[in-house]
């Protein structure tokens, strides 16, 4: 078979807005782009050296000819390469007089490229994503690929140029002055005024600016600032101090100019989503809808003391990356440039930073002054001025979100002050979502990559900021994900309203110390129990995974110094959906010390999976500003929150939880004295004690969706 790509006009669109032609030949991509702001087609040269897109067109160039070669046909393919996909959904349309029906091709095992065909022939190529799906589709034939998702009725479709303003120096409230771009819709007329969607950013505002400026082709001014102290803004860098009052300021600035119609919307995403979620607690008036995706939640919450402990390698990453100078190193986040091990191994804490890039940083100079929740932590957590929030919020995360804290530590507020269109959905999905069907093992349906993810949000800017009625307002409050079953769910409210709290017990006869042990897990409380213990030394540490992903924990759980709590085999599927929580009674023989809980299932080969966690430092039992240190001994109750999930516990598995008291990637280890973590006090070897019993039933809390055979 020729090489029939090569003959191929192909048309690329990006968040379905037209992009332009490629044309792939032997040696050479040809590109003729788009001019930005007058949308006239350019003339044809060789695809810039500095192209870039999500769809990795180079690299679907070198496969050319596995694509021609393969037989596209049955339920599976395996190209030449090695490349694998499945049968997923087909299209039908009216092509040239003659109805044609294509057939979709879902990349498995790594970033979805999806394929589409027609009669055997590849006539597109597909990459979902966050900011918008790219594909490239022959000419002519758009009707039968995904690209018609942005064909939804009450959509606003891409019309307009964009046009560039500039970039402008906008005053905060103290006279320090915000790089900001704006562009605007061309064509729109002299005096017709337009909606804004904001977005402020640490990463640099030219980073993803290509992709963002697609809302001005819909109708939309976009207006991408940096925070302070970060690329072209003046100030130094506070981490979540500012974002509040900052981007209260950018809105009052926006609503002033001639181009505004005086309605403003927010997007972002991990640190950008604590900037919108921190903007939405300032209660301004004139932000109508926030679009916030995995984002970073209060420093006690997640980032900078995760439940009160020090947080060690995910903190370092950020910090350090952001303090080699006013643009990311992310080389540095990516854990490249330096050693993890090394910069978590670091002593002094306080000293990390000029250890390990030789020089100091000024976030982790000011957290180290600040080691109890004071007044500038308290400035720092959003959630304490939930009751201000007014604006519409889509909050969009995934099971394997590192920053799942945060995303439920935002839905817990909205929630608590019963914010009206609030929307979340909870997918399959890292903390850079809708990229894969396939992760460490486990494996989505195709059905996990969904086509309209960027359409959702646009509708959700089109009904709040320019009055639509599409009816996102009227669907389902939660939509989310059930791994195991493969298939998405709505309900009226996250947690489910369909899901019934059940209580797990912990049990065993004073030995559970292992996956070896005698802990087991009971839907019932025990008649009689044995306390269980086991000794923390912080100079052992256990070495969890800072990520939230799908690892196999039996390595860890072979060590003595961690509780496990076993179920019998479940003899029926159980689906468990929503937020999680635990309720343990424990005594320490210190002041101080840190617990770790762990949500896993056991698979038939024995491979326990880990699904949700969470760490908290015991003497902020009583809450974060409540410090007090423990009475050697004496048995206390801890309420742990633990990362939500919808999972099926499939028939012929276990549940399984475990309670040890360190996790070196995600905390630095508790030294057990209660005193400042950042002047290393001299660590001491403590006992723990867990209680199981009638009087002290330690229990997690599953919501239970429904049981299934």
């Amino acid at each position: 078979m020729s090489n029939y790509l090569n003959e191929t006009i192909f048309n690329y669109y990006c968040a379905g807005v037209y992009e332009g032609k490629i044309k792939f030949h032997d040696n050479e991509i040809m590109h003729s782009k788009v001019n930005k702001r007058q949308r006239t087609q350019m003339k044809e040269n060789a695809l810039a050296e500095d192209f870039q897109a999500n769809l990795p067109i180079r690299q679907i160039h070198s496969n050319l000819e596995f694509y021609t070669k393969a037989d596209w046909s049955g339920d599976e393919v395996l190209l030449g390469n090695k490349d694998y996909y499945t049968k997923h959904i087909s299209y039908n349309a009216t092509i040239e007089n003659k109805v044609e029906t294509s057939q979709v091709w879902a990349f498995r095992n790594d970033t979805a490229v999806d394929v589409v065909t027609l009669s055997g022939k590849v006539i597109a190529f597909v990459c979902p994503n966050r900011y918008g799906m790219e594909i490239l589709v022959k000419e002519g034939y758009e009707a039968i690929t995904p690209l018609v998702v942005y064909d939804k009725p009450n959509l606003s479709k891409s019309e307009f140029g964009i046009n560039d303003l500039g970039t402008y120096l906008i005053p905060m409230r103290d006279g320090v002055k915000l790089a900001t771009d704006v562009y605007l819709p061309e064509g729109i007329g002299d005096f017709k005024k337009v909606p804004t969607i904001l977005i402020r950013t640490c990463y640099d505002r030219n980073q993803k600016k290509e992709q963002l400026m697609r809302w001005v082709n819909k109708g939309y001014a976009v207006v991408n600032q940096d925070v302070r102290g970060r690329a072209d803004s003046e100030g130094s860098l506070v981490p979540f101090y500012y974002e509040r009052d900052d981007g209260s300021d950018t809105i009052d600035w926006i609503i002033k100019q001639d181009w505004s119609d005086g309605n403003v919307g927010m997007w972002g995403a991990s640190y950008l989503g604590y900037v919108v979620t921190a903007a939405s607690t300032s209660g301004h008036p004139n932000l109508k809808a926030v679009v916030n995706e995995v984002n970073v939640g209060s420093p006690f919450t997640d980032t900078v003391r995760r439940g009160g402990t020090v947080c060690s390698w995910p903190l370092l990453s950020w910090t350090l990356a952001q303090s080699v100078g006013t643009r990311t190193d992310f080389s540095i986040f990516a854990g490249e440039a330096v050693s993890v091990e090394e910069a978590v191994d670091a002593r002094p804490i306080k000293e990390i930073p000029q250890k390990v890039i030789g020089k100091n940083s000024g976030p982790w100079d000011l957290w180290s002054e600040h080691p109890e929740y004071d007044d500038f932590w308290r400035n720092c957590t959003y959630s304490e001025k939930g009751d201000q929030v007014k604006a519409p919020m889509f909050v969009i995360s995934g099971w394997y979100d590192g920053d799942g804290p945060g995303v439920s530590e935002t839905w817990r507020m909205l929630t608590k002050h019963d914010v009206p269109n609030r929307k979340i959905v909870l997918g399959p999905w890292e903390h850079n979502p809708n990229r894969a069907r396939d992760l460490k093992g486990l494996h989505f349906g195709n059905n996990s990559v969904v086509y309209d993810y960027d359409v959702n949000v646009l509708r959700w800017f089109d009904r709040y900021l320019k009055g639509v009625e599409n009816g996102i307002d009227k669907e389902p409050r939660a939509t989310y994900y059930v791994v195991g079953d493969n298939e998405w769910k709505q309900s009226d409210d996250w947690t489910p309203k369909e899901s019934t709290t059940t209580n797990f017990y912990l049990s065993s006869n004073g030995n559970a110390n292992s996956s070896n042990g005698d802990g087991s897990l009971q839907n019932k409380l025990a008649e009689s129990a044995q306390v269980d213990h086991f000794i923390y030394n912080p100079k052992e540490p256990f070495e969890f995974s800072g990520d939230r992903e799908p690892d196999i924990l039996n390595k860890h759980e072979i060590r003595n110094d961690i509780l496990v709590y076993t179920s019998d085999v479940l003899e029926d599927n159980i689906v468990v959906a929503g937020e999680l929580s635990a309720e343990i009674y424990a005594a320490s023989s210190g002041v101080d010390t840190d617990w770790v809980v762990n949500l896993s299932e056991v698979d038939g080969t024995g491979n326990s999976i880990h699904l949700s966690n969470y760490i908290v430092r015991a003497k902020y039992r009583n809450g974060y500003d409540a410090p007090k240190l423990l009475e050697p001994g004496a048995i206390e109750k801890y309420s742990i929150y633990m990362q939500p999930i919808a999972y099926t516990f499939k028939k012929g598995c276990k549940i399984r939880f475990s309670i040890t008291s360190s996790s070196k990637f995600v905390s630095f280890p508790n030294s057990n004295t209660g005193e400042n973590p950042y002047d290393d006090p001299k660590e001491l070897v403590v006992a723990q004690s867990i209680y199981h019993t009638e009087e002290y039933p330690s229990h997690v809390k599953l919501p239970i969706l429904l049981k299934k055979k």
